[in-house]
């Protein structure tokens, strides 16, 4: 049994106090209690040391919004997979559309940064997803399966089954509109049957594929009772925690 995982995405949001006050909100309903689904925040670089004093004790793990593949280096504005180890990060997020859309993130940079990822001990969510005109002509199926295959290329079956995959469609991203369960879930399966041909079915019955896209309140629970959608990757509904709680909580339908 696959347990579920929450994931929220801040991105470019949250100053050092926003960023210790949603902690304390979510920490305050999921303490002590046991909690549905793994959680993970991930706030933007410069509140990941201050999240992390604020996740002391808690359940509540630590991710990283993108990483760089190399050590350390003359790479101005990067941050190194050492770091945020570093700084108490397990997860972080790779290849997230908007990286790919506005900062020239490519299958190859994705494949290295998930390699780097996992030689570091951080657990990769490598993201994936068909722009509006690639669904409109029926490529889903292709691009999903083209950023997959080179994202786990160098990836062995041991390992891979200890990764994340996100299931983004862009064109659901930010935009209020998600992809239907129906929808969702055809990708997901479709993931999996992939990952069972290039690593075999024990990596692929343990892989967690999460859904994003415009995640919220009100289409959770429709969206992870589907069969191969392990849990979420929130964006706008994770800067609150009216809102992701209830998210949290969809897990355990």
């Amino acid at each position: 049994m696959r347990r579920p995982l929450i994931a929220g995405n801040w991105k470019m949001y949250k100053t050092v106090n926003a960023a210790q006050a949603l902690v304390a909100s979510l920490r305050a309903e999921l303490d002590g209690k046991e909690a549905p689904a793994d959680v993970v925040v991930c706030p933007p670089f410069t509140a990941l040391y201050p999240v992390r004093e604020a996740l002391r004790g808690s359940r509540i793990q630590l991710g990283a919004q993108d990483v760089y593949w190399a050590a350390e280096g003359a790479f101005t504005g990067e941050v190194a997979p050492p770091m945020l180890t570093d700084v108490g990060c397990t997860h972080v997020i790779i290849g997230h559309s908007e990286r790919r859309q506005f900062f020239s993130e490519t299958d190859d940079t994705v494949a290295k940064k998930t390699r780097a990822a996992i030689d570091n001990g951080l657990t990769p969510i490598v993201c994936v997803g068909e722009r509006l005109e690639e669904r409109d002509s029926n490529r889903t199926l292709e691009v999903v399966e083209r950023q997959l295959e080179r994202a786990f290329r160098d990836v062995r079956p041991e390992e891979a089954a200890r990764c994340v995959v996100a299931y983004e469609p862009v064109w659901a991203i930010g935009t209020g509109r998600a992809a239907t369960p129906a929808q969702a879930q055809e990708v997901h399966a479709f993931i999996r049957t992939q990952v069972d041909r290039s690593h075999g079915q024990p990596v692929a019955a343990a892989l967690r594929i999460l859904y994003g896209g415009s995640v919220k309140p009100d289409n959770a629970v429709t969206l992870l009772s589907q069969t191969d959608i392990d849990g979420a990757l929130v964006g706008g509904a994770c800067l609150e925690a009216k809102s992701f709680l209830p998210i949290v909580a969809a897990a355990a339908r």
